[in-house]
């Protein structure tokens, strides 16, 4: 009699916190990705020399979208957690290492920025590492959601750093077809 909220009704205020942080995430990771044309079909990035490790485009799609989606579910734990010690801290460090994620796109593909880009990848992963233990703290399930997350801008970091070592010249490739040629 004492409880102040059942299972069920607590397991429904999370079913509709995800039902607005998952859309909210996944809109605004692919259209990050929409507005500065990331991956392939991007003229730039063709011309670039690629790694031998760098997957398909449709795997990149694939694992973002789900990414995104783990990463929805876990703040859903995070607002669901009201009145959880380090809550706001938590949520905090979260929108600060989405936003830095969501600003890595426009500056490798948009801007061919490719160092600043991997510079960039780092401060994601430490902040996405701090988001980690801080929400792991409050909802260990909330954590855990973020590790496939981690492991990702791992590769994502090596695969940055392959372009970078491949192209030492990135932020000048000009993609073919581009330029004007004369006929006489």
């Amino acid at each position: 009699m004492g409880e102040i909220a059942s299972p069920s009704q607590l397991r429904m205020s999370y079913i509709r916190w995800a039902l607005v942080t998952v859309p909210l995430v996944l809109l605004l990771g692919i259209g990050s990705g929409r507005l500065s044309e990331s991956g392939y079909g991007n003229p730039w990035f063709d011309a670039l020399v690629k790694p031998a490790i760098l997957p398909d485009g449709w795997v990149f799609g694939l694992v973002w979208t789900i990414l995104y989606i783990l990463l929805g579910l876990s703040l859903a734990h995070m607002f669901q957690a009201r009145g959880a010690r380090g809550r706001g801290l938590a949520i905090g460090m979260f929108v600060v290492q989405f936003i830095l994620n969501l600003a890595w796109s426009p500056l490798f593909f948009g801007a061919h920025m490719v160092r600043e880009a991997l510079i960039l990848l780092g401060a994601i992963f430490v902040t996405a590492t701090i988001t980690t233990m801080l929400f792991y703290r409050i909802r260990p399930v909330a954590g855990y959601l973020m590790l496939p997350y981690l492991a990702w801008l791992i590769f994502a970091g090596l695969l940055n750093y392959e372009v970078m070592r491949l192209n030492p010249d990135a932020g000048t490739v000009a993609p073919m077809g581009t330029g004007t040629q004369i006929s006489l």
